[in-house]
């Protein structure tokens, strides 16, 4: 299947704010701790479904953040073996999809980000979103724009993001201070 087919069966969709998101993100951790419990991992619930109040694509975005030295090649059978679709890797990245079928989306859909200790703007980026719903609701227009031009361009809506979010991470850096 081409990029282009895929976005077309993936298209981004923004749906209110769910307090389903929340549940469903603690079952998704409780289940990648207990697999992933030999690399003693740090879980967090990140992006706009953890972000409450706002429109979200709702797909559940969770951080793994694990220590460099763990096996990477075993971490990748494990997930694959549980159901996960490894969507990229990096030195030091993975990333894991859950929920994607040959008919669209299911009903759970969820992004799994392996990233070591410390890479974990994503927090920052969403405590400060959370602390500031003034700028969340900012985020939440950005998205909404964005939508009727990208929706069948993921690459491109992301993109269309970048200097917000960098902007609100330099906020948080500036407070955190």
């Amino acid at each position: 299947m081409t990029l282009a087919e895929l976005w077309q069966l993936f298209p981004i969709v923004l749906a209110s704010w769910s307090p389903l998101w929340e549940v469903w993100a603690k079952e998704e951790i409780q289940n990648l701790s207990a697999l992933l419990a030999e690399y003693s991992p740090t879980l967090s619930h990140i992006g706009s479904t953890a972000i409450p109040g706002i429109q979200a694509k709702p797909i559940i975005d969770i951080l793994v953040e694990i220590d460099p030295a763990g096996d990477r090649q075993r971490l990748k059978v494990l997930m694959e073996r549980a159901g996960y679709i490894c969507m990229s890797e990096a030195q030091c990245r993975f990333s894991f999809n859950k929920g994607y079928t040959p008919e669209g989306y299911a009903d759970r859909v969820f992004h799994i980000h392996f990233h070591y200790p410390g890479d974990n703007d994503e927090i920052a980026f969403r405590d400060y979103l959370i602390a500031h719903p003034e700028t969340a609701k900012e985020y939440e227009q950005l998205k909404c724009s964005l939508l009727p031009a990208c929706k069948n361009n993921r690459d491109g809506y992301t993109q269309a993001k970048t200097a917000f979010v960098r902007y609100v991470l330099e906020l948080s850096r500036r407070q955190g201070k």
